[in-house]
């Protein structure tokens, strides 16, 4: 085991293959004041002006009627579950085995709304029409993820897609889209943002992630939904007295990487067509359909892991911190998610880092 400082040692790196630049809490404050009007109010308990705003804007883009404001995703999706849920009198919910709500959430959508959860599929794949169809018991929601982080931000083709919600709405199965991450979505579908989440009846997006917000999220859908919602937000203790940090750090992300959202896109498939050529990697999916991708790295793990710190003290670039087992005990992996750190990487470089990681790893 590698007793070193490993937070040091990540502090003084230069450069990063992964997201964006890390920076300090004083560092994100003072940004966020030299962002903030200086003659706007704070919001108090979700109104004012500034999260109003903020709201109206988001939903918009999503195309939807109506978005609420609230700290995190956890809090949009079970709240969404739970009214489709109550409107349709059917208390089950359908979505993939490795949905956020099953393996992250200590299963909340069940004991605090007494839902009841339908896994589709095999944890390693997207689902299908035909894993849907075998399904017998009655569904209320149907919960889709896009793109599917677990399975390292796979996507399916956009055929494929409607086939699945043409099925759910011949059937009357309400559709939550669990956007998390559908920022990353629109290079490789190449349709807005309001097409893709206009797929759904509602739609939960978060701006902590590629957006580099401190926290938060939002709900859209129905007007008549979302001021529900407001309701259940108030219930799970989610209605602070301001949001405005968190509404300012959304806003700022929103302007700051939208812009750059392609360039993660083709630079996460460029590093991914040139580490593929090494034997000891494989990419998965390949190519990458976000700027997310699963590396597989041949070797042991504790070997790769001091590599690693080897290289980050030597070169001061910061690979990976964590790798995961996978069935393969021969094979470990880690999530690379393409941001601004990583375009000043040169990819020829980056392969020139792996290559050393392999030979100090023998």
């Amino acid at each position: 085991m590698d007793e070193r400082d490993i937070r040091s040692i990540q502090r003084a790196c230069t450069h990063f293959l992964s997201y964006h630049y890390p920076q300090t809490t004083r560092q994100v404050l003072y940004d966020l004041a030299d962002v903030a009007d200086p003659d706007i109010r704070p919001d108090r308990y979700g109104q004012g002006e500034l999260i109003t705003r903020f709201e109206t804007e988001v939903a918009q883009l999503l195309g939807k009627e109506a978005a609420v404001f609230m700290p995190s995703g956890t809090m949009c999706q079970q709240i969404a579950l739970r009214i489709w849920t109550d409107r349709r009198s059917i208390s089950s919910v359908a979505f993939h085995s490795t949905c956020h709500l099953e393996i992250h959430e200590q299963q909340g959508y069940q004991h605090l709304h007494g839902l009841h959860g339908i896994r589709v599929g095999s944890p390693d794949r997207l689902i299908t029409l035909d894993a849907l169809k075998a399904i017998a018991e009655p569904i209320g929601v149907l919960l889709l993820e896009l793109p599917q982080r677990e399975i390292g931000g796979q996507l399916p083709a956009w055929d494929n897609l409607i086939e699945i919600i043409a099925w759910a709405r011949t059937r009357g199965i309400t559709l939550h889209l669990d956007g998390a991450r559908l920022w990353e979505c629109q290079p490789f579908y190449e349709r807005t943002y309001s097409e893709i989440a206009g797929l759904f009846d509602s739609v939960y997006v978060s701006f902590y992630k590629i957006l580099q917000g401190i926290a938060g999220a939002v709900l859209a859908g129905p007007a008549d939904v979302i001021s529900e919602s407001r309701v259940w937000q108030r219930r799970h203790g989610g209605n602070l007295v301001q949001l405005y940090p968190y509404v300012l750090s959304a806003q700022k992300g929103l302007n700051e990487h939208f812009g750059h959202i392609d360039q993660y896109y083709k630079k996460a498939k460029d590093i991914a067509r040139a580490l593929s050529a090494l034997h000891q990697i494989e990419i998965v999916p390949n190519p990458p359909q976000t700027n997310m991708m699963h590396v597989f790295l041949h070797g042991d793990a504790e070997k790769l892991k001091t590599a690693a710190l080897d290289l980050a003290e030597e070169t001061g670039t910061w690979l990976f911190g964590f790798l995961a087992p996978t069935q393969l005990p021969t094979y470990q992996k880690f999530e690379m998610v393409v941001g601004k750190a990583t375009l000043d990487l040169p990819t020829e470089e980056i392969v020139v880092l792996f290559q050393r990681l392999f030979e100090k790893a023998e």
